[in-house]
This record gives C-alpha cells, sequence and structure tokens, in this order.
C-alpha cells in the first residue's frame, strides 16, 4: 500500500515534513507528493537499491562495543530526506558563523591575555580544572589566529519548532563523510528527484576543506602539502579519514610515516626521500598527538610535532588545545561569549543549561534528576548520560554520587522533546526523532556546509541519534519553497 501520510502521526513532536493532518510543510509537498505514488514494490526496490550502493560503495562505520570487539558495520540509512526551507537555513548558517568566531575569539584569549577570566565572564576555576586545556598552548599564535578550523555543531529543533545548539564539537569532529554519501547514495536511488528539484548541492565539501587547510600554510605556496593524520585502521572514524584525504588529493598518514627533524620541520617519508610537510589534518586526540609533549607512550602521533607547530613550520587543524571550548560545561557559557567578544545577542540559543558545579543549580539538578538529562563535560557519542525520565531509580541514584562526588564534570538540561521526521521502519512510515550536524570550517574565509548530517533514532521512542548506539541519519536537503 501506498504511503498515506493522513495516517501519519507525529504523536505531537514538530515534525520536519508534516504538519498535523497529513499536510506536508510547503518545502515538502513535492517529496511528499512523489513518495505517495510509489507502491510498496518500487519503495523496497529503492532501499534494496540504497542498501547495495552503501555496500558497492564501502561506507561503513565502526562499532566497539559489541561482545565480540569492534565491528565495521554498513551505515545505517533511511531513504525519507529532512528538507529545510532555504531562508530558515540561511539564518541558521549566520548563527552558526557567529559562534564559531566567537568560540576562536575565546580560544585565543584563554591562551594569551585570558581577558574574559579577568572580567568574571567565565569563572577561572572552570579553566584551571578543565582536562582540555593545554598549558603548552599558552602564548601560541597559530595562523590567522584560529584554532578550531573544522567544527561541527549539534542542532535539536525543540516542540515549538525553534532550533537550538545542543554542543559544539572542536576536538576532532566526524561525520562530514556520510553527509557527502547520503547524497551520493540518494541521487542514485532518486535520480528524478534531483533532475526536478532544486535541491542544493552539498559536494563542494571536500575542496573548501582543502583550501581551509591550505590557507594555513606556514609558506605561501600554490599548492602546499597538505596531509591528513589518522590513527589507523582501527578508529571507528577511520572510513572517513581515508574518504576525505582521497577526495582532497592529500596524503593519509599515519604518525610512523611523518618526523621532525633538526630543523624542526616535519617531513613526510616517500620512497623519492624525506618531503616537507605543511599542513596536517590531524584526527588524532591533542595526548596522543606528540610523545614529547603529552603522553609519552603514545605510538599514533609524532615526537617533536608540537615544537614544529610552535616555531611555525607547520599548521594544525584543529589546533592542540581546541578542545578546552569542546567542553559542555563551557557550552552553557558560549551565549556570554559571544556577548562579550562580538557585542551581539546569539543568533542561535543554547538549550537551557544548568552547570553542577554551582551549588544553586546543582541542588536543583540533584532534586530534579527524573527531569533533566545529565552529561559529562567531555565525553561524546552518547556516552556517559542518564536520561532522568527513562533512568531508573538506582541509576538516577547512582548518578547523584558521581555529581556530588565530581560536579566539575557534569551539566544537566531538561529533556529536549526532539523533532521528528518520517521514518521508512519496515514497510510504514513513522516518525523518529532527528538532530542535526552542520560543519563550520574557518580559515581565511568561512563556510558552513548546506544543512548538515541529520541522525536518526532508528528505535521507536528512543533520542538516542548516534550512530555507536543504534542510530541512522537520512540526507538533509536544503530547498527552495515551491523550487
Amino acid at each position: 500500500m501506498p504511503i498515506q501520510w493522513k495516517d501519519y502521526d507525529s504523536n505531537g513532536f514538530y515534525d520536519e515534513l508534516m504538519r498535523g493532518g497529513g499536510r506536508p510543510r510547503p518545502a515538502a509537498r513535492a517529496v511528499a507528493r512523489y513518495l505517495a505514488q510509489l507502491d510498496d514494490d518500487e519503495l523496497a526496490a529503492r532501499r534494496a537499491a540504497s542498501e547495495l550502493a552503501i555496500r558497492v560503495m564501502g561506507i561503513t562505520f565502526t562499532v566497539y562495543s559489541e561482545q565480540e570487539g569492534s565491528i565495521d558495520r554498513a551505515w545505517p540509512f533511511d531513504l525519507i530526506p529532512r528538507i529545510i526551507p532555504s531562508d530558515e537555513w540561511a539564518r541558521t548558517e549566520a548563527g552558526l558563523k557567529q559562534r564559531v568566531q566567537a568560540l576562536n575569539l575565546f580560544i585565543d584569549d584563554l591562551y594569551h591575555e585570558q581577558r574574559i577570566l579577568r572580567d568574571g565572564i567565565v569563572p577561572p576555576d572552570l579553566i584551571l580544572n578543565s582536562r582540555n586545556f593545554r598549558p603548552q598552548c599558552v602564548g601560541v599564535s597559530p595562523p590567522l589566529g584560529i584554532w578550531a578550523h573544522v567544527c561541527g555543531s549539534d542542532l535539536v529543533r525543540g516542540a515549538d519548532g525553534t532550533l537550538y545548539v545542543l554542543e559544539d564539537n572542536l576536538r576532532v569532529p566526524s561525520g562530514v563523510s556520510y553527509l557527502l554519501e547520503n547524497r551520493l547514495v540518494m541521487k542514485r536511488v532518486f535520480p528524478e528527484l534531483f533532475e526536478e528539484h532544486t535541491i542544493l548541492p552539498v559536494d563542494d565539501y571536500p575542496s573548501q576543506l582543502y583550501d581551509t587547510l591550505a590557507s594555513l600554510s606556514p609558506e605561501p605556496k600554490e599548492h602546499p602539502e597538505v596531509v591528513v593524520l589518522t590513527p589507523g585502521i582501527y578508529n571507528s572514524a577511520y572510513f572517513e579519514h581515508a574518504y576525505l584525504a582521497q577526495q582532497m588529493g592529500a596524503e593519509l598518514v599515519e604518525g610512523s610515516d611523518l618526523f621532525v627533524d633538526d630543523d624542526d620541520v616535519v617531513y613526510m617519508r616517500t620512497i623519492a626521500g624525506p618531503q616537507r610537510v605543511d599542513v596536517i589534518y590531524r584526527r588524532v586526540d591533542d595526548l596522543f598527538l606528540d610523545p614529547e609533549a603529552f603522553n609519552p607512550d603514545s605510538m599514533l602521533g609524532v615526537p617533536g610535532l608540537m615544537r614544529a607547530w610552535k616555531n611555525g613550520t607547520v599548521a594544525l587543524a584543529n589546533a592542540p588545545g581546541a578542545g578546552v571550548a569542546d567542553d559542555k560545561v563551557i557550552y552553557a557559557y558560549v551565549p556570554q561569549i559571544i556577548r562579550y567578544y562580538l557585542g551581539e545577542d546569539p543568533l542561535i540559543e543554547n538549550v537551557e543549561t544548568f552547570v553542577c558545579l554551582d551549588d544553586q543549580q546543582r541542588e536543583h539538578v540533584l532534586a530534579n534528576l527524573d527531569k533533566l538529562v545529565i552529561k559529562p563535560a567531555n565525553e561524546s557519542g552518547g556516552y556517559g548520560m542518564l536520561m532522568g525520565p527513562q533512568a531508573s531509580r538506582a541509576e538516577r541514584e547512582r548518578f547523584a554520587e558521581h555529581i556530588k562526588k565530581d560536579p566539575r564534570n557534569y551539566i544537566a538540561q531538561p529533556l529536549i522533546a526532539l523533532s521528528t521526521c518520517p521514518t521508512l521502519i519496515d514497510k510504514r512510515v513513522e516518525p523518529r526523532h532527528v538532530d542535526l550536524r552542520p560543519f563550520i570550517l574557518s580559515g581565511q574565509q568561512t563556510y558552513v556546509t548546506t544543512g548538515g548530517l541529520t541522525r536518526v533514532a532508528l528505535r521507536a521512542g528512543s533520542y538516542v541519534v548516534n550512530s555507536s548506539q543504534g542510530g541512522g541519519s537520512k540526507d538533509t536537503w536544503i530547498v527552495e519553497v515551491g523550487g
């Protein structure tokens, strides 16, 4: 039976495609009409085609939590796109640029004058006790004064349709390769939709990333040597590392492929002899980047890399120490950070956030654990969270002890009624919760992906969209209304 939109019920949540009564939102009308024309066999054939494309294209992700150890899985993908009108996206893009500009000014200030701490905007203790503040970076001035060259900010839409920033990822944010591959899969499965409608492209990201990285080169060159530094094939994002290197025409290297010579310059080992490296897009965490400066046991990094970076002979993206702003406690202060450095109100609001280090806010959190989501300051991938409304009493009591023991490490937020998007489940279309991760590049120019990676919680009622915990993804279309 074809999709019957009149039977689709988002259960009271804001839906990205449909309004009540089976009426599509203006930007989704054409797609809704088209999908309703497909019968079960046609939908099944399109789904099979997408699964085949994902296997043929080798799109995988790695899950660590399986009992048998880490395994590669085919990328979970849903056929029904998320659609955002272009005028709304223009406002969102402006808000993301504003946010990342302020965060870069904040990081640069922390490693130099620390004016924002002296002026009492951000409590100094938060920085002094931050797991990601790197004393090794104090006084360093990276090219263009930019520390976070690649940022992935997670957006969620609340019950009234308002978009909020849920968190900022400034260390080694991943997921952009899936954004690009999702579009390629959709073009294979629904080529007619791309011929008939104005869907803004996303495929310029690799060239934009290369231009951003090249703009950081210590020496002006037409073609600086840019490499992607990966921890190796066992990293969950290895597919993305290899994909981006291939798309940019850059070398994919591991730490053992590089060395720092007596001149404090980074070289790559090649069959033609050492070749100077100008820019490293590193996908290795700070603490494993250079055993001379950080973890002496690390086999992933390059001895002397921090010396070379400090001497300005090589650029690192993201810069070491940028993760100090990738801290869920610092996130709570981003609106004040924007006002302090830019003198502007945030164009995209934060989700209301309680900082457990604050005595009054902590008491509120402890008294309302059954209503809040508790997050550790520096975890990612959905790990270490407590979904208070869905947790057992024992789980809440255990988290209460964690908070009392280490309040600096926790924030709390109300459970946002995440928006839904129609998702193909077996032969039915059902609502599933989604978020959105756009990527922002900062170099000589600032660039925002057209849309972002829409992650979808494939389990009914679940709010956990992370692929490592059973989530999937959708293509995100930015369209002109009526286009």
